[in-house]
């Protein structure tokens, strides 16, 4: 994601090096740099020239730290814009009251039907106890209906639709109407979108905006699409007042164009993002995340949540005694493994490490070794597991045979194991780090 636009700031970075100060004349030439990197990735023109004269006007103002290069000094000022560019803050969804409306809209293509079930499933990841009806109210698209269904379907995510009925305004009383009898506390709403905007699609959204009176009315843009999804989203916003976008697809080839002009052409926040295919590939937009992601510093905001999702306060307290007394064996080394795999892919998770990501550019990520060390751990007597019986060289044989994968695999997995072992125990006699007490940068504001 953003790799292009990523490089280039690195190509920034690099035009300080050897300077020893910054100058005016020197400050010049590298937001130029910075102006034609945001032009080529598709950011809207009226985002970049404003955004273009405030940097520069705040690196010539900055105080010079000698303890920092220029071009360090330089990028911090930019990663500092970029996120005031975004908004600063992350947003919150205005749950209040009963039966609480999303709408969700957006050109065709955006993902608004994704996006509706992965909205769903994300409120009841965070707050399992809350009952979110989805309603099928694109009746444009073909297919539309079955797939929020099926989707929908897979969660567990109930959806009121009507067989055959082609008035999106039927579809949405009655959903209504079934929201408030039954108690839920969230109704969302997927709506028709078209190529392009016109007045029967702005009508009908007009139309279900009265009818429901939606607390959210959510813009989907799909990040792919550059500069074009800011410019229909202020259509949009002009038309209905929404409240916030959703930004889908950046696990493609995304330019940073849309995440980088949709809040200042609209004056409304980006609140989440989709970041792949899988439900479960939703979160909040958070600018300081998405700032580091720009500039090819990785994502420790959402890396630490994600861990925080998997590895609860218990965890951290049983691995920390575990590693004090020397206790930790290949069964927990297996649940390690599993956590993390639930985290998501282990090449998306070493991006997300601060410089991983141009270290990795080249880099083949064997997710295949964490399925061999699973089949041989599972190969293993529960006394085995426990390390109460040694892994002698018969042992290891039978193992590379029950497990499918050589000798020289067992190996090498017993060695992983007893430095993984050696370094947390190592880290277990000093504090290791509460996770909940990081500084987040406001990412850990009540999102509701």
């Amino acid at each position: 994601m953003f790799e292009s636009l990523s490089e280039k700031f690195r190509g920034v970075l690099s035009y300080f090096s050897g300077k020893k100060v910054v100058t005016e004349s020197n400050i010049a030439e590298a937001v130029q740099q910075v102006r034609a990197a945001l032009l080529e990735a598709d950011v809207h023109y009226d985002v970049v020239d404003p955004f273009v004269e405030r940097l520069q006007k705040r690196a010539l103002g900055t105080e010079v730290l000698k303890s920092v290069s220029p071009g360090e000094q330089f990028i911090h000022v930019v990663h500092e814009e970029i996120i005031s560019l975004m908004g600063g803050e992350e947003a919150t969804l205005d749950m209040k009251g009963k039966c609480s409306v999303f709408m969700l809209c957006g050109l065709q293509g955006a993902g608004k039907t994704t996006s509706c079930v992965k909205l769903a499933a994300w409120i009841l990841k965070k707050e399992p106890y809350k009952k979110v009806l989805l309603a099928a109210c694109d009746l444009q698209r073909p297919a539309a209906v079955e797939q929020l269904k099926k989707l929908a379907g897979e969660q567990g995510i109930p959806v009121h639709s009507i067989e055959g009925e082609k008035n999106p305004r039927v579809v949405a009383r009655a959903a209504l109407q079934r929201g408030k009898a039954e108690q839920f506390d969230v109704l969302i709403v997927d709506t028709a979108g078209r190529l392009h905007i016109d007045d029967a699609l702005m009508s009908e959204l007009t139309d279900l905006k009265t009818l429901l009176e939606p607390r959210e009315i959510l813009f989907v843009a799909n990040a792919a699409t550059g500069q074009d999804a800011a410019r229909s989203a202020a259509e949009f916003g002009s038309r209905l007042k929404m409240t916030g976008s959703i930004l889908t697809m950046l696990d493609g080839n995304a330019r940073a164009g849309a995440a980088l002009s949709l809040r200042e052409v609209t004056k409304k926040p980006l609140k989440f993002e989709g970041i792949g295919e899988r439900v479960a590939d939703f979160q909040l937009f958070h600018p300081r995340s998405m700032a580091d992601r720009i500039l090819g510093m990785g994502d420790v905001i959402n890396l630490v949540r994600r861990a925080q999702e998997q590895f609860d306060d218990a965890d951290q307290a049983r691995m920390q005694e575990k590693f004090r007394k020397s206790s930790f064996t290949y069964e927990d080394y297996l649940a390690q493994m599993q956590k993390m795999k639930q985290m998501g892919p282990l090449t998306n998770l070493l991006k997300m490490i601060p410089g991983a990501s141009a270290a990795m550019a080249d880099m083949a990520v064997p997710e295949q070794k964490f399925k061999q060390a699973e089949a041989v751990i599972y190969s293993m007597t529960p006394r085995e597991r426990q390390e109460r019986d040694e892994l002698t060289i018969s042992r290891r044989k039978r193992l590379a045979i029950g497990s499918g994968v050589s000798f020289d695999d067992i190996n090498r997995l017993t060695k992983d194991f007893e430095r993984a072992k050696q370094m947390m125990k190592g880290m277990s006699h000093k504090q290791m780090p509460d996770m909940n007490k990081m500084n987040m940068q406001g990412s850990r504001k009540k999102w509701r």
